[in-house]
């Protein structure tokens, strides 16, 4: 009885146990499935819609390509994040994900119910259990983490969401996800500009070791961030991690990951900002470019949407006509030959040779007048202007002494740390030469290189197109223009080199305007057209525009693109006119293209995060000259590096001139033999430098000069245009015909069939020996 009691009693404490087991395990499913029909109602907070769900809405930056499929810049606030495809990412970097994040990716449906189950047992020391969409989740939905309780209700939501995820997404397309929403540091928001910012490189190209690095970031981006001194040591032990866990799961060999544990980190650290990179003043004149035109064309919105495209939020894609390898070339002739300019400026402007250095020709007291303007216009005295500090402090602060970063072309950098005065500042930056390039195709108007200034992130202004100043003689190819247009000059007529004055009554002025040449001197000899062009002889060019008039000069220009006003006086024969590069290249432009001006053109199309287009450009075209007169004055100009101011860039040997001189004269000798037509400027007081080049199918500008007119080289030596424009076009074509992809021309201009003006000079007498300008001709260089 004993036996059978005790017997009794065990089966029964076994029903009892059976029966609470079921009950604990039925009402533990019950009870997380309850919470999950808790979290789907939005008990423990808000949760995504099914229409969320199918279109998750991340900021995009706006990015910016070169017509050579590159990528300049980007525009951005916060997240600087372009996407990609699934087909974009390598292998090994898939690969690299899965094997360090979520072993079982691809056969769980959200949840990886055997990493939970671990997670409990041990408490997390062996791991968490959050699967690669349960990650995706939390970056999309729910941000970061929670702390207490409500840590718990997060991840339930994680839970659900990752589930819906999976029903909604193919794994690609969540991976994909995953690697477009995560922020790496540094600006890096997503897979692309992750791979860009720290190995210069599209992620297709990531080798095995980048892979493992960038994902090892997944962790903990801040901790594991490999840009130098940062944490390096803990970064690639954190890549060997991710390695050691792809040899675990067979996606390399052993031996693999010995030998790529082996490796050093190599990073190629590029970081992408707005002031810094490839193009910096372009991608600037492209804000504003975009501004207008979103102004202009309303978004189609859904409901709750917004009615305007945001430039940085929505992932616009525009595609450019700027060469990215043709502006890397102007860039870098900018800044090679700018260096040595500038420091013979700073050699001829020490305080011992020039009291009021950086300005020359000045009294004290418009020095004064040129700081006093500075100061008031100055950020720092507007935004202590705000604050509603009194001019009395506000002066007080720009003499004292305040630690900055300022600009230097000696350091590698372009930077230097520092201690002066903002009034101190204020004069060291006013004494920097500054440039502008641009260079366009003249057939379609495409713009390839626009180079803006020396660095944009001290210097800001760009002389492309926000500045203008005066032409001189790089004007006088207009009044040639409409003297073979309208008389049926051609380059081989020929005028006499006296004095020439033009009467009082035609120009407004109390006395008769008698230019002088740049030596003071009349040769009294006649010239051709093409010489005297070559040689910017003024008086030459003075009986030109009082036989045409400055009204029909003043029309043409309007007709070759230039939109600033031209005064109707013959003193704009000489350039005093002021223009800028964008407008030059645009008119000289029209010379190569035949006589048919083509508007500048920088942006092709625009197209929506989805690829749709938005905008494509339409090309503006206007019949300004006939092909013989365009022929004719390519012609002309072709004498310049013939014979002319322009010469320089055709000389093999080595310069006759002093040694100091030939080391300004960056890449001198040039030594070109194909057809260049082309104008040197030089104005008033050496304060401007122009050089405008021409091959077939490449228009190129530059200009040099201070910002203050004041600012200039004392002789014409230096001064000129041959001297600081001309060697930046010199040294960025000799780049762009290295690179035979470029396709840059080396052929003669295309001469018209049945041309009507005669271009043969070989006959003219004018053409003799004793005329003939050499390069150490100083008398006669163009004003």
């Amino acid at each position: 009885m004993a036996k059978k009691a005790v017997k009794k009693k065990q089966t029964t404490s076994f029903f009892k146990f059976i029966k609470w087991f079921w009950i604990v395990f039925i009402t533990g499913i019950l009870s997380v499935a309850l919470l999950f029909v808790l979290a789907a109602n939005e008990v423990f907070g808000e949760m995504p819609t099914f229409e969320i769900l199918e279109n998750p809405q991340t900021n995009l930056a706006t990015e910016i390509l070169s017509s050579d499929s590159k990528t300049l810049g980007k525009f951005y606030l916060d997240d600087n994040r372009t996407p990609v495809k699934f087909e974009d990412l390598p292998k090994n970097l898939v690969d690299a994900l899965v094997a360090t994040e979520d072993a079982r990716f691809y056969e769980h449906s959200g949840i990886d119910a055997r990493g939970t189950v671990r997670a409990f047992a041990f408490l997390g020391k062996k791991g968490g259990a959050s699967t690669i969409s349960q990650q995706l989740a939390k970056q999309l939905f729910t941000g970061l983490a929670a702390r207490g309780w409500k840590r718990y209700t997060q991840k339930i939501k994680e839970w659900v969401i990752a589930t819906r995820l999976e029903r909604n997404y193919t794994k690609e397309e969540i991976m994909t996800m995953y690697f477009n929403i995560y922020d790496f540091g540094n600006n890096a928001d997503g897979i692309r500009s992750a791979s860009k910012i720290y190995f210069g490189k599209e992620p297709k190209n990531l080798k095995i070791e980048e892979s493992a690095m960038l994902v090892g970031m997944f962790k903990n981006s801040s901790l594991y961030n490999p840009r130098p001194h940062r944490n390096p040591v803990g970064t690639k032990n954190r890549r060997d991690v991710v390695l050691a866990q792809m040899a675990k799961y067979d996606y390399i060999t052993e031996q693999e990951k010995d030998s790529l544990q082996d490796l050093k980190m190599k990073l190629n650290y590029s970081p992408e900002s707005h002031r810094e990179g490839l193009a910096t003043y372009f991608r600037m004149y492209l804000q504003g470019f975009m501004n207008d035109w979103i102004k202009k064309n309303p978004k189609p919105a859904l409901e709750g949407e917004r009615d305007r495209y945001n430039l940085y939020l929505d992932g616009l894609k525009i595609y450019t006509t700027i060469d990215s390898r043709m502006q890397a070339n102007a860039e870098n002739a900018v800044s090679q030959h700018m260096t040595k300019l500038q420091a013979e400026f700073f050699h001829q402007n020490t305080p011992e040779r020039n009291k009021t250095a950086p300005f020359l020709d000045l009294e004290k007291s418009e020095v004064n007048a040129i700081m006093e303007r500075a100061m008031k216009t100055s950020d720092r005295w507007r935004e202590m202007k705000k604050e509603g500090k009194s001019e009395k402090v506000i002066r007080a602060s720009f003499t004292k002494k305040k630690d900055m970063t300022v600009f230097d072309w000696k350091s590698e950098t372009k930077e230097k740390d520092t201690v002066m005065t903002p009034l101190d500042s204020i004069r060291y930056y006013k004494s920097f030469l500054r440039t502008a390039m641009m260079s366009m195709e003249p057939q379609t108007g495409h713009v390839k290189a626009w180079v803006g200034g020396i660095n944009y992130k001290h210097f800001q202004y760009d002389n492309v197109i926000q500045g203008a100043r005066q032409a001189g003689s790089t004007f006088k190819p207009l009044v040639y223009a409409a003297a073979i247009d309208q008389l049926r000059y051609s380059p081989c007529d020929s005028l006499p080199d006296t004095q020439y004055c033009i009467e009082a009554e035609k120009h407004g002025n109390p006395e008769p305007w008698c230019p002088k040449n740049s030596n003071g001197k009349y040769s009294g000899k006649n010239y051709t057209l093409k010489k005297a062009l070559a040689n910017s002889v003024n008086t030459v060019t003075a009986q030109l525009i009082d036989k045409v008039g400055p009204k029909s000069v003043a029309i043409i220009g309007k007709n070759l693109g230039i939109t600033r006003e031209i005064a109707e006086v013959p003193s704009i024969a000489l350039g005093v006119s002021e223009m800028n590069v964008y407008e030059m290249v645009g008119a000289y432009g029209t010379f190569a293209n035949q006589g048919v001006y083509v508007k500048p053109v920088m942006v092709t199309r625009i197209e929506d995060k989805n690829g749709t287009v938005l905008y494509e450009y339409v090309p503006e075209t206007k019949d300004v000259l006939s092909k013989d007169v365009a022929y004719a004055m390519l012609n002309l100009m072709e004498g310049v590096t013939q014979g002319g101011s322009g010469t320089r860039l055709r000389t093999q040997g080595v310069n006759k001139w002093k040694k100091e001189y030939d080391e300004v004269i960056t890449g001198y000798p040039y030594g070109f033999k194909n057809p260049i037509a082309g104008k040197t400027g030089t104005t008033q007081n050496n304060s401007d430098g122009w050089f405008m080049g021409m091959v077939p199918n490449l228009v190129t500008g530059v200009w040099v000069g201070g910002e203050e007119r004041a600012t200039h080289f004392k002789s014409i030596t230096y001064g000129q245009g041959a001297t600081m424009a001309l060697p930046i076009w010199g040294l960025y074509m000799k780049e762009n015909y290295k690179n035979e992809d470029l396709g840059i021309s080396d052929k003669s201009f295309t001469k018209p069939k049945d041309l009507s003006i005669n271009v043969d000079c070989t006959k003219v007498a004018e053409e003799a020996q004793e005329n003939k300008d050499t390069e150490d001709d100083l008398d006669d260089l163009d004003f």
